[in-house]
């Protein structure tokens, strides 16, 4: 795919790495649609995009929320007239152990909102994205792209139950959809990073940074602008299709 002019959107485009693969893209000319929950953030990032000439708008749009998702991914494809591409990147964190026990007794364990809360975001927000950006794809006669963002937590990680859970889903729905999609010109693909330089991770206390960096064979995080380039390769590159993209840094040798 040539990415210019072509109209992608980036779900969870209010920051971090949906900010950084929005402003990829915009150098490389797509035309953006960009979803989150917060007015905010989406703002900041539209003023990027905008200042590299890029014809972008912004949606207010709940991932977990059939009648949000449909009613906004109608609205992109008629104001952009189709859709292209998507990038599957909205998605939370609720960390916890499953159970946790003192001298042989339980004193707390995961609730189901606790886990069910990232699966509605991370599994189903995929899926209904993911769906409607296909259905449009489809009706407009464009041969797209959909990009999920998985985690290399997709094989398990303590205190992620739910999030690799989630993860892990992911990935198998990228490979399903890309059986399926396939007739009608459409490829999917997966992204799974490692432990990425955000905000988050520079809030970290020195000897806990330097822990992770140290796990991985070179050496430090990851940076968001590494994911975008693997985003915009995904886009690319025509053959690719099913599979999944662990950039990690080693950390899952």
């Amino acid at each position: 795919m040539d990415i210019k002019d072509k109209v992608i959107v980036i779900t969870g485009a209010g920051g971090g790495l949906g900010r950084a693969m929005a402003l990829q893209l915009a150098k490389q000319g797509a035309k953006l649609a960009l979803v989150d929950l917060g007015n905010d953030a989406l703002q900041v990032t539209l003023d990027q995009v905008v200042a590299l000439d890029a014809n972008a708008k912004t949606y207010n749009a709940d991932v977990s929320n059939e009648t949000s998702v449909e009613s906004t991914f109608s609205q992109i494809a008629e104001d952009f007239n189709g859709i292209d591409g998507l990038i599957n990147n909205a998605g939370i964190l609720r960390d916890g152990l499953l159970l946790k026990a003192k001298d042989g007794d339980v004193v707390s364990k995961m609730s189901l909102e606790q886990f069910q809360s990232v699966i509605d975001v991370n599994l189903t927000g995929v899926f209904l994205c993911g769906r409607e950006a296909a259905l449009q794809m489809i009706k407009y006669k464009r041969q797209g792209v959909i990009i999920n963002m998985s985690s290399v937590a997709r094989q398990g990680n303590m205190g992620q139950t739910n999030y690799s859970a989630s993860k892990a889903g992911v990935v198998a729905m990228t490979v399903t959809w890309a059986r399926e999609l396939g007739r009608y010109g459409i490829r999917v693909g997966a992204i799974a990073p490692g432990v990425i330089r955000t905000a988050m991770t520079d809030a970290m206390k020195p000897e806990m940074r330097e822990r992770l960096e140290k796990m991985k064979p070179v050496g430090r995080l990851g940076t968001p602008e590494e994911i975008a380039h693997t985003a915009k390769y995904i886009f690319e590159n025509d053959f690719f299709t099913g599979r999944v993209i662990e950039i990690d840094g080693g950390l899952a040798m």
